[in-house]
């Protein structure tokens, strides 16, 4: 008797969820794939097999970036750059947007993406505009109204 009870219990707590309300009976729609953009004409593979970059390219990027920035040693395999070159849309330039290479693959891992809050062309505009002279002797000549 308590089985049967426990088994009907069940059997409308599963018939009476709220996703089988809100899905109207059928399977929600999953995460469209991500779009896979590789420009053929910049080489024939990629610097790692698939499954590595899939996996590691965020430690490759660290990496080359620690290497770079706090070795002074530059190298194009890993660099950021580099993969923009293969992987950016034809038209547009870049791996950002809805079919975007980086952006449709982490929309799709559901992680967040960073990298081009600094490595954009909009950050690279303002950076090379000369910065305001700031510091004692800026200040000092700005109120003379002359240059530092």
């Amino acid at each position: 008797m308590k089985t049967v009870f426990l088994k009907a219990v069940l059997a409308l707590a599963l018939l009476a969820s709220p996703a089988a309300f809100a899905a109207g009976g059928k399977k929600p729609e999953r995460v469209p794939l991500p779009t896979i953009q590789v420009n053929k004409d910049r080489g024939e593979q990629c610097v790692e097999p698939t499954d590595v970059m899939r996996r590691n390219h965020m430690q490759f990027i660290l990496h080359q970036r620690d290497e770079t920035m706090h070795r002074g040693i530059r190298t194009v395999k890993h660099s950021l750059k580099n993969c923009i070159n293969c992987h950016a849309d034809p038209k547009t330039h870049s791996v950002l947007g809805k079919d975007g290479f980086c952006e449709s693959c982490h929309r799709y891992a559901s992680v967040s993406i960073d990298c081009f809050s600094c490595h954009s062309a909009e950050r690279e505009a303002r950076s090379a505009e000369p910065a305001a002279a700031t510091g004692p002797r800026a200040l000092k000549a700005a109120a003379k109204g002359t240059k530092p």
